[in-house]
């Protein structure tokens, strides 16, 4: 059974950056991601990275967020630059089912709890 535990989040000024870290136990080699949810919005994949390394990122944060992941630690990170009001919002980190990977939010089925991020104007 995947545990994901994440943390980082915090509040922050318009253009402030954090990072969100995401250890996960378990088997973690496919598609993990960072998926956010804000009230009253629906939730978005944000970025995620398959199991060869290769990255897939929503155009709302391209070029501001980085997605990574040390499989040695098992842990999957997200580099957030330049951050705005619009990223305010819980974030989670999310292990996809197999074989599958790319921005939609009902590929994964297991989730952390929840890290917020809040950026204030």
């Amino acid at each position: 059974q995947v545990q994901l535990v994440e943390s980082g989040g915090g509040s922050v000024q318009t253009g402030g950056s954090l990072r969100l870290s995401c250890v996960a136990s378990g088997d973690t080699t496919g598609c993990m991601g960072w998926i956010r949810q804000a009230p009253g919005k629906e939730r978005e994949v944000v970025a995620s990275i398959d199991r060869n390394g290769n990255t897939y990122v929503a155009a709302s944060v391209k070029g501001r967020f980085t997605v990574s992941k040390d499989n040695a630690a098992n842990t999957l990170y997200l580099e957030m630059i330049n951050l705005q009001p619009d990223d305010t919002a819980t974030y989670y980190c999310a292990v996809a089912r197999p074989w599958v990977c790319g921005l939609i939010v009902h590929i994964f089925e297991t989730w952390g709890q929840g890290t917020q991020v809040t950026v204030s104007s």
